[in-house]
């Protein structure tokens, strides 16, 4: 009515549809773009942006010195000092401060100086980290990891005499890869070679256990020991396995001048399969007497020095 139309207070709302006046620039407002969509991380109160803040603010701040997760750590005033009197490569020695009285560690410190290896002054709670909480005595010692040959390197050491090379199928203790590597240094091998997966590697044990002689002899990693071992066929190598059920005896062996490549299976499982297939012969080793095998470490032993024995006549 009109009447009510004058009424304090009254407004008249228009019918009509459409843009109202003034509204132009919140339309054009809404229809701009917001940019890329923030990664999760970043959103505030999304469950991963909670989490990196919260791993952010637990996260140890990098200490010195700490070692790389394919450093080998050996602990404990023994071992320390047996490894540095076999010359195992080391990058650090560290010593807890006020344990100079101590005469392996005196040893340790002098031997550690005289082979160029840094020496660091370390407090426990620096040495437990270190060590992952080991029972270290005072002193740690870093190995560095090993820099493996190519097999096709061993075939060109400059060696007298027949290249003769060892290759190792499942064994896994460093100490029989350390004896073997002995045993090659003894009786003129050109080197060794182990698989990349399932085997021993030059760890700490391996190099006390070679009395230095992984200084002289150099250790190749395969990542197909099969693959390498027809490689060196084609080569021009021999290829012979040890077992104990062998097509012939290691005295009878008539392939002892010429280029050679010795396989040793692991105690239990002997060759696998297809390195057994890969042999040019296998070589068993007769033994009086019931016992079953002999270990690794000393089969290589025994069949290196009947293979120097036969090239030396």
């Amino acid at each position: 009515m009109a009447g009510n139309s004058q009424r304090k207070g009254a407004v008249r709302k228009s019918a009509k549809k459409g843009p109202q006046v003034g509204s132009g620039g919140q339309r054009r407002k809404g229809l701009e773009g917001r940019g890329p969509t923030p990664k999760a991380t970043e959103r505030t109160g999304h469950p991963a942006a909670r989490r990196a803040r919260t791993s952010t603010s637990t996260r140890r701040p990098a200490q010195r010195g700490a070692p790389k997760a394919s450093t080998e750590v050996i602990t404990g005033r023994n071992s320390v000092l047996e490894a540095l009197r076999t010359h195992v490569p080391a990058s650090t020695l560290y010593v807890s401060t006020r344990m100079e009285s101590d005469d392996r560690i005196k040893e340790s410190v002098k031997l550690a100086t005289e082979q160029g290896i840094a020496i660091l002054e370390a407090n426990k709670p620096e040495l437990d980290r270190l060590t992952d909480d080991a029972v270290h005595q005072g002193i740690a010692m870093l190995v560095p990891p090993y820099d493996y040959a190519h097999p096709d390197d061993l075939l060109s050491a400059e060696l007298p005499g027949s290249p003769l090379v060892v290759a190792l199928d499942g064994i896994t203790d460093p100490r029989n890869l350390g004896a073997i590597i002995r045993s090659v240094g003894a009786f003129g091998g050109h080197g060794v070679v182990v698989p990349a997966r399932r085997s021993a590697g030059m760890t700490a044990a391996a190099w006390k256990t070679s009395a230095g002689a992984a200084t002289r002899v150099r250790v190749a990693q395969a990542t197909n020991l099969t693959t390498a071992l027809q490689d060196y066929k084609k080569a021009g190598c021999f290829i012979i396995g040890l077992d104990a059920d062998g097509d012939v005896d290691l005295p009878d062996l008539e392939l002892a001048d010429l280029p050679l490549v010795v396989v040793v299976g692991s105690e239990g499982k002997g060759l696998s399969r297809l390195v057994r297939e890969n042999c040019d012969q296998i070589v068993s080793i007769p033994m009086a007497g019931v016992t079953e095998s002999l270990n690794a470490g000393i089969a290589g032993a025994v069949t290196l020095y009947e293979i120097a024995r036969k090239r030396q006549r």
